[in-house]
């Protein structure tokens, strides 16, 4: 198994340098740039008299040029290429040209954001899909199932962000009801609450962003509960404890369970993590929470480049990692699975 282990982690290095060198040559046709940004917003923010026009147009290339420097821009791509890889192999992600900020602080600071609704969006999905998936496999082609199914299935069709417009509307001080708080994830007087009351504001919070995040990802996990089950509910060894006469309950949990279990427990790590950094955009200005989503479209938008391409190689690093925890998962959910043969 460290064979293979050490294959993997080389194998890593390839992947990495092929997403940073081609978003790095993308970036270099995209026109404009941080530089122009940044002197855009500078003669926007001037105003709009005699005087602020003048002065917006006596910016001259020799500003540009010291802004150019101070980013590095003067160097050939090239050497900026090798320097990047040289400062990301070191995991220095560098410094925001626009927010004067280093990447991993900023990403430290969205990241509270994004945890909480990952890890919410992660275990309220789990925890209902798992014995819903469980429950229709048992009961498959029923009533129950059929109807849970067209239910999964429209809630899978509908996009969160509309979904999100629909329960402001509804419950967020929209046109009907004002239950729910539309901005942030706490209250302005949070820092002032007791700690019981501090959680139930933050959980009040958490309501509509989270059934907008979750709503989604229900079908996908209740389907394949379902569809592994009853998959091993019709092999052959359950015939068998069923004609020795085991109790159904001992046969579904002792044996049917744990197999059918491997392919979602093995989806455990890339679901998990995958739920923090696949914030969406939309809902995440819908509701106001500044998360990786808004950060990461930003930056695209006003080509913060160093904040593109730090929080790609973290994210990228971060899949991969991931992905290899859950390959060995097979091995802890099922020790018939070897990786002596893969490593050869």
């Amino acid at each position: 198994m460290l064979t293979y282990i050490l294959k993997r982690l080389l194998l890593m290095i390839p992947t990495i340098l092929g997403v940073l060198t081609l978003t790095f040559v993308v970036i270099q046709f995209v026109p404009g740039g941080p530089v122009e940004t940044l002197l855009a917003e500078a003669r926007a923010g001037a105003g709009g008299d005699t005087a602020s026009f003048q002065a917006r147009r006596d910016v001259d290339a020799k500003q540009v040029e010291e802004l150019r420097k101070l980013y590095g821009f003067d160097k050939p791509p090239l050497e900026r290429y090798f320097s990047m890889l040289a400062n990301f192999a070191r995991f220095d992600l560098g410094n925001s040209y626009l927010r004067n900020k280093d990447v991993w602080s900023l990403i430290k600071e969205k990241l509270p954001v994004s945890i909480s609704l990952g890890l919410w969006t992660f275990l309220i999905s789990y925890l209902i899909s798992i014995p819903l998936g469980v429950a229709k496999a048992v009961r498959e082609g029923s009533r129950f199932d059929t109807a849970t199914t067209l239910l999964v299935l429209i809630g899978f069709a509908i996009p969160g962000f509309v979904l999100g417009v629909v329960l402001i509307v509804l419950f967020a001080g929209g046109s009907f009801l004002d239950w729910f708080p539309l901005r942030g994830l706490t209250s302005d007087n949070w820092a002032y609450l007791s700690w019981p009351a501090r959680i139930a504001d933050y959980l009040w919070h958490l309501v509509l962003p989270l059934i907008c995040y979750a709503i989604g990802s229900f079908a996908v996990v209740t389907m394949l509960t379902k569809n592994t089950f009853v998959e091993e509910i019709r092999k052959q060894y359950v015939l068998v404890a069923r004609a020795k006469g085991m109790p159904e309950r001992r046969i579904l949990y002792k044996h049917v369970f744990r197999n059918a279990l491997i392919p979602i427990v093995t989806g455990f790590p890339a679901a998990f993590v995958g739920a923090f950094f696949a914030g969406s955009l939309l809902i995440e200005t819908l509701f106001s929470l500044d998360g990786l989503g808004l950060l990461g479209y930003e930056s695209i938008v006003r080509r913060d480049y160093a904040v593109v391409l730090g929080t790609l190689y973290f994210f990228t690093l971060m899949g991969l990692v991931v992905k290899l925890v859950g390959d060995l998962l097979y091995v802890v959910v099922d020790p018939r699975v070897q990786f002596a043969a893969v490593a050869k």
